[in-house]
């Protein structure tokens, strides 16, 4: 085992900066995180199957846009950048979840 304090850090494996010795991660089960909680815009726990209104237009590229106020189908929750996958206005759209409030 390597004892240098300059250490890289990936996903799966640690690196000595100085010799470039490699082990890999062992995750700490206290540092384990929970499972992932998707909060809208006013703090509401969501979930697959909700629907969510969105709290402001959207501009969708070109000279589309999604009006503040529409509702959408259920939502899916990714692990994505855009937490939420549905269909607004007939239209499938990823979401950030700070744009939508639970209907």
């Amino acid at each position: 085992m390597c004892e240098m304090d300059e250490i890289l850090e990936s996903a799966s494996k640690w690196e000595c900066v100085t010799c470039g010795h490699e082990w890999e991660r062992t995750p700490d089960p206290e540092l384990a995180p929970g499972p992932r909680v998707v909060k809208d815009a006013h703090g509401n726990p969501l979930a697959d199957g909700d629907c969510v209104i969105l709290i402001k237009d959207l501009k969708l590229g070109g000279s589309q846009v999604l009006k503040g106020g529409s509702k959408s189908k259920p939502i899916k929750l990714v692990d994505e950048d855009h937490e939420i996958s549905c269909k607004v206005d007939g239209i499938a759209v990823g979401l950030k979840a700070c744009f939508v409030k639970k209907a």
